[in-house]
């Protein structure tokens, strides 16, 4: 079951790297304001979902892979708060769910966490 999970995580950190070159503007809708280089980061994040994804495949690399995935959970987090915010005052579709993605995060935070030590 512990494998299943490790590469159902690697395929959404991959997957959604992946996105972010596939559809960046998507990204730049929701990106805050006040953070300088939009498409800059949105590339960059991108590139770190993939690289941090494919750490968690060796095992001396997980731990590593997995903390860095934490990281950049929280990095992205204002984002989430950004789509949360615009998708409430704009009343657009799946306005809901944003609210219901923002409490996710600790979840995957935690389902991260639980590859950062060595089995």
């Amino acid at each position: 079951m512990k494998n299943l999970s490790l590469y159902l995580m690697v395929l959404l950190y991959v997957g959604a790297g992946i996105v972010h070159f596939l559809r960046p503007k998507m990204y730049l809708t929701i990106m805050p304001p006040w953070l300088p280089f939009p498409r800059f980061l949105i590339l960059m994040s991108g590139i770190c979902e993939v690289v941090f994804g494919l750490l968690l495949i060796p095992a001396q690399t997980r731990p590593l892979g997995a903390w860095l995935i934490i990281a950049l959970l929280i990095a992205v987090f204002p984002a989430n708060v950004q789509m949360t915010l615009q998708y409430t005052e704009l009343h657009r579709a799946g306005w809901q769910l944003t609210w219901l993605r923002l409490p996710l995060q600790a979840v995957l935070i935690w389902w991260a966490y639980s590859f950062t030590s060595y089995h």
